[in-house]
């Protein structure tokens, strides 16, 4: 027991000793420490001094509650093919995707001149600089979007994220973010394309007509002429409408379902219309008696009118795409306007000359202890051979980068 309590003691005061050595070695370099703690706190405070200031001004918007449209698909457009990673995230988040595309970032810096402001020889680099300096993100809960700039000028600064909004604005506009947009830019093309077989077709039918002299194809074979093509017009422009939704939408889509219903119909609608006629015989024919060339022209006439009637239904969805597509409008809403900020964002100089002193202390302590090694090495005539040789190792002289004779790397 009282060998025990006398190795207890040994090693109570052996603690009191090691703890006594390493208070000692802190006094004894006191000097080192306070001048290596306050010099990197003074020489940090002087950076800080001459550090340009930085002010950031912040603009806040709400994105439009759009829905239904490919996310991934248009900020390819607006962000150079970049963007495949937002899919599925909320609109705040496209509407960041686009404000950090080079688009948007282009119509910055020229309205901005900031290539010159930056000193930029060129629009990579300005675009790059830029970027540095912009904050855009959208909150996860709010969908709010923040877009905020960092400018050694307070004015400058509040100018060009409010430049942002108006960039946005501006590209936006210009693209099919809303259901009804994508529509309207869809059914535009098939127009076209219609259009131009309706006007080939009309030219095909009045050749023909002068050349044969025949006018009239009679009430009851034009009446039947009519009902076919408006109904194939029908069929075509519901397949037409059918691709438009399916851009966009799935096969469960109410609409989408709404449209198969309708379209099968009209495909019934034309069985019943060319019941009896046989697969291989044309409904203008059924008995095979029509001469040639009147059949002729009433194969022409049944193309000009089928393109006729499906342009007119191409017209009026379209026109319906349009009157959609300003209802439903993407509007960006500004809720704070950027202000010239009165106080800089950084340098923050009270936090760096904290962090310099703490970083000062510790490097200086380690140094005060790692000074107090070497010292107490060069007592120890072991430890001192082996400081020694290790400088003698650790010097680099020409030998090292010359090969020995005979010996190969």
């Amino acid at each position: 027991m009282e060998t025990g309590a006398g190795q207890a003691v040994w090693r109570a005061d052996e603690d009191e000793i090691s703890l006594l050595d390493l208070a000692l070695v802190l006094v004894k370099r006191k000097k080192l420490i306070f001048w290596m703690t306050f010099g990197l706190a003074f020489l940090v405070a002087v950076y800080s001094l001459v550090t340009p200031k930085i002010y950031r001004a912040e603009t806040r918007l709400l994105p439009p509650k759009s829905a239904g449209f490919d996310q991934a698909a248009l900020l390819d457009i607006a962000t150079g093919g970049a963007a495949s990673a937002l899919a599925g995230k909320t609109p705040g988040d496209l509407y960041v995707g686009i404000a950090k595309g080079r688009t948007v970032l282009d119509k910055v810096i020229e309205r901005f001149k900031l290539q010159e402001v930056y000193k930029q020889d060129n629009m990579d680099r300005a675009r790059k600089a830029l970027s540095d300096n912009l904050e855009a993100k959208a909150d996860l809960k709010t969908g709010i979007i923040s877009i905020a700039v960092l400018d050694k000028d307070p004015v400058r600064a509040a100018a060009v994220a409010n430049g942002f909004v108006d960039a946005l604005k501006e590209v936006t506009s210009g693209l099919a973010i809303s259901e009804a947009a994508q529509k309207r830019l869809y059914y535009e093309t098939q127009i076209k394309d219609v259009q131009a077989a309706l006007q080939k077709s009309e030219e095909e039918l009045k050749r023909y007509q002068e050349r044969t002299g025949i006018q009239e194809a009679g009430s009851q074979t034009g009446a039947l002429v009519g009902a076919l093509a408006s109904l194939r017009a029908q069929i075509t422009a519901k397949e037409v409408q059918l691709r438009a939704l399916r851009a966009y939408a799935t096969g469960q889509n109410p609409e989408v379902k709404k449209v198969q219903n309708e379209l099968s119909a009209l495909y019934g609608q034309l069985e019943k219309l060319e019941a009896g006629q046989g697969s291989e015989r044309d409904p203008l024919n059924p008995e095979g008696g029509m001469p040639k060339a009147r059949l002729e022209y009433m194969r022409l006439l049944r193309e000009a009118k089928f393109n006729e009637y499906l342009y007119g239904l191409l017209q009026k969805q379209y026109e319906m795409a349009k009157l959609g597509e300003v209802k439903d409008a993407a509007v960006i809403q500004v809720i704070d306007t950027a202000v010239p900020p009165q106080v800089r964002f950084k340098p923050k100089r009270t936090l760096m000359v904290l962090l310099a002193a703490v970083l000062g202390f510790f490097l200086s302590v380690f140094t005060a202890f790692f000074l107090e090694f070497l010292e107490n090495a060069r007592r120890d005539p072991e430890s001192a051979a082996k400081l020694e040789a290790f400088k003698r190792y650790a010097r680099i002289t020409r030998d090292d980068f010359t090969l020995r004779r005979g010996v190969r790397p």
